[in-house]
């Protein structure tokens, strides 16, 4: 039997078909909140952009030999799997040993084709490549990709994007301001377009949120994660053993990998309302742009500090470390957006208040300045 999700975000649609219903409900979940996802019936599915993820070991064999049948091949890095990719005529094809999982992809007609071996890597990687075909039609239409965290005033529509480096603040400010009444939109990086003559339209880009163990110490979180991994239920399946342990001995030290980064929490997208009664938004309309910067012995303030949106603050072909477009849905777009949607993007975002603020360990009176400033704004 066949089951079928579809997902709509702004002018875009994917549906993923498959014939584990384990593969449409991932997509069903994770997307939910944020992107319309809802089940549809199979055999009503028209759309022209389709993500097809089958249990099929036979199939997985027959594409990952023809990968490597002497072609010219590419070892990609992608979404922390090494990744072999070859072409099959107009075809992107691609083998993923580690996953159990081969792919072909048909960029002009929109569908991409998965063939696994066990279910639930297969439904992570469909619910990936279900988000590449969103992200693809949204840049050809005109969208771009911020590195970005979002809020939004509920009442308005007003969207307050926190821009910063690795361990700035943004996901730290986002969850402080929807504390504070704010809708969370996303936690690293949205979608956004130039509308109407000075608008800048936001949607989310729906992942995962990783929380480390102080951070979610500190919002006061750790004894409802704690509870619900004591009631049997998970975070998603990415987050390493050693911090599901710790949450469950109630240790919030900070673990770090080989590579000296931090291991987290890794929380999907609808256990913030579910969980730690954080609202979600589906939309808004950029109002204005906070610079966060986390000093932990110092008092929370304004910061009278001049900081504008470079490079680094969009997502681009070149920067996309995680998900670049190996499998063509963009058909030649960059990965961040077209250069001028972009600095179309940057000069609106420009015009609009910027405000730079410190931050410390002490969460309410960082959450006490958070609101006060975005009552500016």
């Amino acid at each position: 039997m066949i089951s079928a999700t579809r997902l709509e975000a702004a002018t875009a649609a994917v549906t993923v078909l498959s014939n584990r219903t384990e593969v449409t409900d991932w997509a069903l979940r994770y997307f939910g909140p944020w992107w319309n996802a809802t089940s549809v019936d199979a055999a009503d599915v028209c759309a022209d952009a389709v993500v097809i993820a089958d249990v099929k070991p036979a199939n997985y064999e027959q594409i990952t030999l023809l990968v490597y049948d002497g072609r010219p091949t590419e070892a990609v890095d992608y979404a922390k799997h090494p990744l072999l990719v070859a072409r099959d005529g107009e075809d992107v094809i691609a083998t993923s040993p580690d996953e159990g999982i081969a792919y072909r992809s048909t960029p002009p007609s929109g569908h991409i084709v998965l063939a696994g071996t066990e279910a639930q890597p297969l439904a992570l990687a469909a619910a990936r490549l279900a988000r590449e075909a969103i992200r693809g039609q949204l840049l050809r239409d005109g969208w771009a990709v911020l590195h970005s965290s979002a809020v939004v005033r509920p009442d308005d529509g007003a969207t307050l994007l926190t821009f910063g480096g690795k361990g700035a603040g943004k996901t730290t400010t986002a969850l402080l301001l929807a504390q504070q009444g704010w809708q969370l939109l996303a936690n690293d990086r949205v979608l956004v377009r130039p509308t109407g003559e000075r608008d800048v339209e936001v949607v989310p880009w729906p992942s995962a949120a990783a929380l480390g163990l102080g951070l979610l110490h500190a919002l006061g979180w750790d004894v409802t994660a704690r509870e619900h991994l004591r009631a049997g239920h998970a975070f998603h399946p990415t987050q390493h053993e050693s911090v599901t342990e710790a949450l469950l001995a109630g240790d919030h030290t900070p673990l770090w990998d080989n590579k000296k980064r931090e291991r987290k929490v890794q929380v999907f997208p609808d256990q913030f309302p579910d969980l730690f009664d954080v609202p979600l938004a589906t939309g808004g309309r950029a109002a204005g742009l906070l610079f966060p910067q986390v000093d932990a012995d110092t008092a929370p303030d304004i910061v009278d500090r001049t900081r504008t949106l470079g490079e680094a603050d969009f997502m681009s072909g070149a920067t996309e470390d995680r998900y670049p477009d190996v499998f063509g849905q963009a058909l030649g777009v960059d990965g961040g957006g077209r250069e001028s949607a972009r600095a179309e993007v940057a000069a609106r975002l420009a015009a609009l208040p910027h405000r730079a603020v410190r931050l410390s360990h002490n969460i309410p009176a960082s959450a006490a300045l958070l609101s006060k400033v975005a009552n500016t704004i």
